[in-house]
């Protein structure tokens, strides 16, 4: 029934989209004023001096939604509150849990930026900033989205519902609980994530996974202070060298990651996965070697790009420290070295067994000589894996295909956003969409982050018609893929 309902509802959609577009285009300018404001906010979350400047986001995102008839709300955790508001426009109408972020990354290496990063400038079709597409810039699509619909409906055609994180970007410590101590409040009939990236430009994407992630810093203690090198090198052994081994052993030469069990739980992708892995191969291919400026020569031999990508788990080294860092030489064995390393995780691999896994391995690879240590970081989490064969993943793709002109891509997103399990976790029959308009090539965070302000018009367009299409959706159950 719904395919039927969804495929009548386009008749109406021209009309509808060039009134909402008419709106965009004449508010365009006011729309990038207000995020700019919101850009220039530093709400750092891994940074405590910048704890107010969350708050100060949390505000002014409030304030924007209260101008359009929104109730809002702090939620507050142990760590950095988040952002609640809602519009209920009928007790009937299907609810909409919308999930974005207002903290960003830091900004180091600083001297990298062409201008300041929490001072954002256009240039052409990119807004430049830290922020910009990661993620308030796609939290704000959905904000103009809602104040679109009203202004040129009158009202929204479902109720709306945001929770806004503050602590996405240093895992999600706190959101855990929060979703759980909320549960009646964020309770919906669908969520919506905005905080992926499309395969490339012009390319629309609707992503249906996510990789978990496990985060640990591993230390290797030595002498009990720093050694001259010639009067102990060969007698000590080199923590720095003990940790290089540790961390090199952790993964093959074939690229495998050699923690023993690391493999058991993860699936092979479906053939219709593979279909749409190697529909995306040629664009991802084009777009990461450009963003890296490498060879793509990382992951497992004989598998492809994509699939090593959204499907695969990965071991990666995140930061090295030990010795002498400063201008000239200083010949020593330091006393310290330590590494900040994760684990990414795919579909059906348990966090808890992999970091076991870890800590036992680190512990079998360890020298005599050395003592070393696991610190495993909050935060992170398992792998998300959403079916996208349901009426409101059809509805995505129409709202894409008109607002694009474009056939959608399906992916699975190599990143982590814990969002989307945590939902499931809480509300297992409500299903999980993931609609980014980021690019690949955006600089998240990296130096000069940006975002394309014809995806922003055009992701405002997009979410706009969503609205509109998911009450029918929501009524039957058939798709036609």
């Amino acid at each position: 029934m719904a395919a039927t309902l969804l495929a009548q509802d386009k008749k109406e959609a021209a009309g509808q989209m060039v009134s909402a577009a008419s709106y965009v285009q004449a508010n365009f300018d006011r729309f990038l004023a207000e995020l700019v404001d919101w850009l220039k906010i530093p709400s750092i979350s891994s940074s405590s001096q910048h704890k107010t400047d969350v708050v100060r986001a949390i505000n002014y995102g409030a304030g924007l939604l209260e101008k359009l008839g929104f109730k809002t709300e702090t939620l507050q955790t142990k760590g950095h509150p988040s952002l609640y508001a809602e519009k209920i426009v009928s007790a009937t109408a299907p609810t909409v849990l919308i999930y974005g972020h207002l903290d960003v990354q830091p900004v180091d290496p600083l001297d990298q930026w062409k201008t300041p990063p929490f001072e954002p400038r256009r240039e052409g079709d990119r807004l430049w900033g830290r922020g910009t597409a990661d993620d308030k810039g796609q939290v704000m699509i959905h904000f103009k989205a809602c104040e679109t619909l009203i202004k040129t409906k009158g009202e929204l055609p479902v109720n709306i519902k945001f929770i806004v994180e503050g602590e996405e970007e240093i895992g999600s410590p706190n959101f855990e609980q929060l979703v759980s101590n909320y549960k009646d409040k964020l309770k919906s009939d669908v969520a919506l994530v905005s905080d992926t990236a499309m395969v490339a430009e012009n390319c629309p994407t609707i992503s249906y996974a996510t990789r978990g992630l496990v985060y640990f810093e591993v230390s290797v203690e030595g002498p009990k202070i720093d050694l001259h090198s010639g009067q102990f090198g060969g007698a000590v052994l080199n923590p720095a060298l003990a940790l290089s081994q540790i961390l090199t052993a952790m993964v093959d030469k074939n690229g495998k990651v050699t923690i023993p069990g690391f493999y058991k739980d993860v699936a092979n992708p479906t053939a219709e996965e593979k279909r749409w892995f190697k529909r995306a191969e040629r664009l991802q291919n084009k777009e990461l070697a450009f963003v890296a400026g490498v060879p793509l020569a990382g992951g497992e031999k004989g598998k492809g790009l994509i699939e090593r990508v959204w499907a695969r788990p990965t071991f990666e080294v995140h930061g090295l420290i030990s010795g002498f860092q400063g201008e000239g030489s200083k010949t020593i064995i330091p006393q310290r070295a330590s590494a900040k390393v994760s684990v990414r995780l795919v579909p059906k691999q348990d966090p808890a067994k992999i970091t076991n896994a870890f800590k036992r391995h680190v512990a079998k690879l360890t020298p005599k000589g050395v003592k070393v240590t696991v610190k495993t970081f909050q935060g992170g989490g398992p792998a998300f894996l959403e079916n996208p064969k349901t009426p409101v993943f059809l509805a995505a793709k129409q709202a894409l295909k008109e607002v694009f002109k474009t056939e959608p891509y399906y992916e699975r997103c190599g990143g982590s956003i814990f969002a989307p399990e945590l939902f499931k976790k809480v509300f297992p029959a409500t299903p999980v969409v993931m609609l980014g308009f980021g690019l690949p090539g955006e600089n998240a965070h990296a130096p000069n982050e940006w975002l394309s302000l014809d995806n922003f018009r055009r992701g405002i367009l997009t979410c706009a018609r969503y609205y509109e299409l998911l009450p029918v959706a929501l009524i039957g159950t058939d798709t036609n893929f």
